[in-house]
């Protein structure tokens, strides 16, 4: 039944996405700035502070993205969504892109009549406890009560594994990870589940992080990635190329610290450097931006490895290694078409 009504539900929300636009860019170029979903509040992936400033991992896209069409970052409007309304929001055209954790699947792709642009952390689902349950291991939760947010692709993937390992659960139905956090702390839950990035990310927030342990079992594949409506293939390419490019640059040694001095071209460069930052080609033209997109798309930010460094890396108080993450050179999956 669980299933069925899922599926239902990404029927009903597909249909909405025939009511947005089909040319998308027009329509940010008119609006003179980029409408982004992000996640209600996700310290280290997307969180405002006390004045209102968001920043993280996806807001650095969401920058990258509005660098590329308009040659400034600032020019982003957040729209807070939460697991249940990030895609009507897409498809409503209420938004223009949606870079929240959000994982890439099949029913999602089609049935929600989505793109996927790409991914931009390759993740999976976790449990965190208290350290004071006794707990080392998920097959150890039988009979658990279980934090988790609706109308996410964690809701099968627990009762898959708790089917799979003969075990029992009852779920405490959330919608924002603030809820959960709330509802855990106060013992609402014996475990909290979602992308085990998302738990580290929580857990750092905590006035005692140290008494909490996210156990080892990863029970999921989560890809997640920015997504844009179907239909509009142009916009796709945009959102697609400018994550590529923030990893492309990682790969090339392009940084925020030389990539004026690498736009100046020169002698013995790596071409394709140039074609990215726009000294030698106009690759732009064919998405209907000017030559430098990629460079003011890199700029915003940084690279790749820079924006995971500063917002969620091993030295911030979300600590997450780069694992999958890095880059294929250095045994990770992030690995790019060729700027040619």
């Amino acid at each position: 039944m669980k299933k069925s009504v899922f599926l239902g539900t990404l029927t009903v929300a597909g249909l909405v996405a025939g009511f947005a636009s089909a040319d998308t860019l027009s329509d940010v170029k008119a609006r003179g700035e980029l409408n982004c979903g992000v996640n209600t509040g996700l310290v280290g992936f997307a969180a405002p502070d006390a004045n209102g400033n968001w920043s993280g991992f996806d807001v650095a896209l969401c920058k990258a993205v509005a660098a590329a069409v308009f040659g400034d970052a600032s020019k982003v409007k957040y729209v807070p969504t939460t697991g249940q309304t990030r895609f009507t929001a897409l498809s409503s055209g209420e938004i223009d892109m949606l870079a929240r954790n959000s994982t890439w699947t099949y029913s999602r792709d089609t049935d929600l009549k989505l793109d996927f642009a790409g991914v931009n952390y390759y993740d999976g689902q976790g449990f965190m406890v208290r350290k004071d349950l006794g707990v080392s291991s998920a097959k150890e939760l039988d009979g658990a009560t279980v934090c988790i947010q609706t109308g996410t692709t964690t809701e099968l993937n627990l009762a898959d594994f708790f089917k799979a390992n003969n075990m029992t659960y009852q779920p405490i139905a959330i919608e924002t990870n603030a809820e959960g956090e709330q509802q855990y702390l106060a013992g609402a839950c014996d475990a909290y589940t979602t992308d085990a990035s998302g738990l580290a990310a929580t857990r750092a927030a905590f006035a005692d992080p140290e008494n909490h342990i996210i156990l080892p079992e990863i029970i999921s594949k989560e890809p997640l990635g920015p997504a844009v409506r179907h239909g509009d293939n142009n916009w796709g390419d945009i959102v697609r190329w400018t994550l590529n490019a923030l990893i492309a640059a990682e790969e090339l040694g392009i940084t925020s610290a030389n990539i004026e001095e690498l736009a100046k071209g020169g002698e013995g460069q790596n071409p394709e450097i140039g074609r990215l930052l726009g000294s030698t080609d106009e690759l732009g033209a064919m998405m209907g931006l000017d030559k430098l997109w990629a460079k003011n798309a890199i700029a915003a930010s940084g690279n790749y490895g820079e924006i995971f460094a500063a917002t969620i890396g091993e030295s911030t108080p979300i600590g997450l290694a780069r694992g999958l993450n890095a880059q294929w050179t250095q045994g990770g999956l992030l690995y790019t078409p060729p700027f040619r």
